[in-house]
């Protein structure tokens, strides 16, 4: 498992740590929560999942802004770098992206780059980082997403986003809760 955790946390330092210090606290804690969670996924799943988390936000690193949406951004760098496919794929529709990308017009675009998988390790993506604020903090997921609205206000395209993906992001966090706790629950 080390060395492509190893190799994602090292690009997700370099691309996030001195430009957005404050995202780099969020993914650190994100890519930390993962690997406490990782019981939530496949044995042979867990690598890709802390590698995922700690990539997942790389997009909005600013040397790799193209369309300003950090999923797609981050997305397609990985892949352009020849990372794993399977983590540039997760990485782009990370935290239900695809509805967001529906928001920024960007949908077909997204839906046509990256295949989006609905499996344990997608849940278990979106409950790391829908249960931790943005300087690293715990947050139960009802009030992670309140947190966001508050932080991008009522009119925002985040907010709308939040709004659209809340039911998904919840039943994505209580799937993953509920097979840590050892309870299996169909996707």
């Amino acid at each position: 498992m080390a060395d492509l955790v190893d190799t994602a946390r090292e690009l997700a330092r370099r691309l996030l740590e001195t430009p957005l210090p404050r995202r780099w606290s969020h993914v650190q804690a994100v890519a930390a929560k993962a690997d406490r969670i990782s019981g939530a996924v496949p044995s042979e799943d867990r690598e890709v999942l802390v590698a995922s988390a700690w990539l997942h936000d790389v997009g909005y690193s600013p040397d790799l802004v193209d369309t300003g949406f950090h999923s797609l951004d981050g997305g397609r760098w990985l892949r352009r770098e020849h990372f794993n496919e399977r983590i540039a794929a997760l990485v782009a529709h990370h935290s239900c992206a695809w509805l967001e990308a529906d928001e920024r017009g960007l949908g077909e675009a997204l839906a046509a780059e990256f295949p989006r998988e609905e499996t344990a390790v997608t849940d278990a993506i979106c409950c790391a980082d829908m249960t931790t604020g943005p300087d690293g903090q715990d947050f139960e997921v009802l009030d992670r997403l309140a947190e966001i609205r508050s932080r991008y206000g009522p009119e925002h395209l985040v907010t709308r986003f939040i709004g659209r993906a809340e039911p998904e992001m919840v039943a994505a966090v209580r799937r993953t809760q509920r097979r840590l706790a050892g309870v299996h629950q169909p996707m």
